[in-house]
C-alpha cells in the first residue's frame, strides 16, 4: 500500500482517503438527467467495486438525480459505505443555485435526501453556506446550523459538517455542535485555506476539498505537466497525489461520469511524489497567488 493511501475518520466512521463525488453524474450544469443513465449507474458500481467507501452527493444535484442514481446503483448499500450530502441550497427552474436556509427548507432537504437515497438516517450532512456565490463570506451561521443540530437530535442526521465556510464560521459552529468535516474549495492553484487545513488536522476534523482538479475550469500548469511527464502519470493524478500528501486529514472526492477517468483518479492513491516534485508543485500555488494579487 502506498504511504499516500490509507484512511481517516469521518465522524465515527473510517473511510478511505480517496472517495468519489457524484455531482458530474447529473446533466449539463448539474441539472437534469445524465445523457447516459446506464453509464452513470456503471460508474457508481465500479467505484464501490474498487473499494470506494465515501460518496459525496446532494439532493440539489439534478435536483434529485444523483441521489436517485446512487439508490438505483447501490441500494442496499454496503455496510462500510458512507454517503455524505449537502443542504442549504435549491435549484431554480432556470438551473440557478438559490440559498435555502430556512428551517422549513433545511428540514425538507434532509427528508428529500433520505427519501431519494432510501435511508433512515444521513451519516453526514454538510451545511452549505451561500452568503456569496463566489466563495466563503463572513456572517453568522447560527440559525441554520441550529436547525440541523435539531434534526440531529431527532435522529435524522448522525453527523454534521460545513461547506464553503470561513475559519470564523467553523469556530462558531463548533460552539453549537460537533463538526466532523469541512468542505471548501482547495487545490494546487487555489490555496486560501492553508491555515484552516492545518487547524482542522490538529483537531481531527476531516477536510474535503471540492474542485480538487479545478472544477469547471480544469487545472492547467506547465509545472504540473512536467512533473506528471517525469513520473509517468497524468497531470490530474499528480494533482490528487499532491492533495493526499498535503495533510493526513484531507479526504478526496473527485467526480467523473467516465469509468476510465474513475480508474485514473483512484490510481492516484498509489502515486508517490518525490520531494523535488513536491517542491515544484508547491510553487504553483505561490505563482497563482502572485498573479491574483497583481490582477486586483
Amino acid at each position: 500500500m502506498s504511504t499516500l493511501d490509507g484512511t481517516f475518520s469521518l465522524g465515527d466512521r473510517t473511510v478511505k482517503r480517496l472517495g468519489y463525488g457524484a455531482m458530474q453524474l447529473a446533466g449539463p450544469g448539474v441539472f437534469g438527467p445524465p445523457k447516459d443513465r446506464d453509464a452513470a449507474i456503471a460508474v457508481l458500481r465500479e467505484a464501490v467495486a474498487r473499494g470506494v467507501n465515501h460518496i459525496d452527493t446532494s439532493d440539489y444535484y439534478g435536483p434529485h438525480v444523483t441521489n436517485q442514481l446512487i439508490r438505483e446503483a447501490l441500494h442496499p448499500y454496503p455496510e462500510d459505505l458512507v454517503i455524505v450530502t449537502k443542504v442549504g441550497a435549491r435549484r431554480g427552474q432556470d438551473a440557478s443555485w438559490v440559498p435555502a436556509f430556512s428551517a422549513k427548507e433545511l428540514t425538507q432537504a434532509v427528508r428529500d435526501n433520505l427519501s431519494n437515497l432510501r435511508l433512515d438516517v444521513m451519516e453526514v450532512v454538510n451545511l452549505r453556506i451561500m452568503f456569496d456565490a463566489h466563495g466563503p463570506a463572513e456572517g453568522s451561521i447560527e440559525a441554520p446550523l441550529t436547525v440541523l443540530a435539531d434534526l440531529q437530535r431527532q435522529g435524522l442526521v448522525r453527523h454534521i459538517g460545513l461547506s464553503n465556510v470561513t475559519a470564523a464560521q467553523v469556530a462558531q459552529a463548533r460552539r453549537i455542535c460537533n463538526i466532523v468535516c469541512v468542505q471548501n474549495h482547495y487545490n494546487l492553484a487555489h490555496r486560501a485555506d492553508e491555515a484552516l487545513i492545518d487547524a482542522t488536522a490538529r483537531d481531527g476534523i476531516a477536510y474535503v476539498p471540492f474542485f480538487p482538479l479545478g472544477g469547471f475550469t480544469p487545472l492547467q500548469s506547465s509545472v504540473l505537466s512536467q512533473v506528471a511527464s517525469r513520473l509517468g502519470a497524468t497531470p490530474m493524478q499528480v494533482a490528487l497525489a499532491w492533495l493526499l500528501a498535503r495533510a493526513r486529514n484531507i479526504l478526496l472526492i473527485p467526480g467523473t461520469s467516465s469509468a476510465a477517468h474513475l480508474r485514473e483518479n483512484l490510481a492516484a492513491a498509489e502515486l508517490e511524489l518525490p520531494k523535488d516534485a513536491l517542491a515544484s508543485l508547491d510553487s504553483i500555488g505561490a505563482r497563482a497567488e502572485s498573479a491574483g494579487a497583481e490582477s486586483r
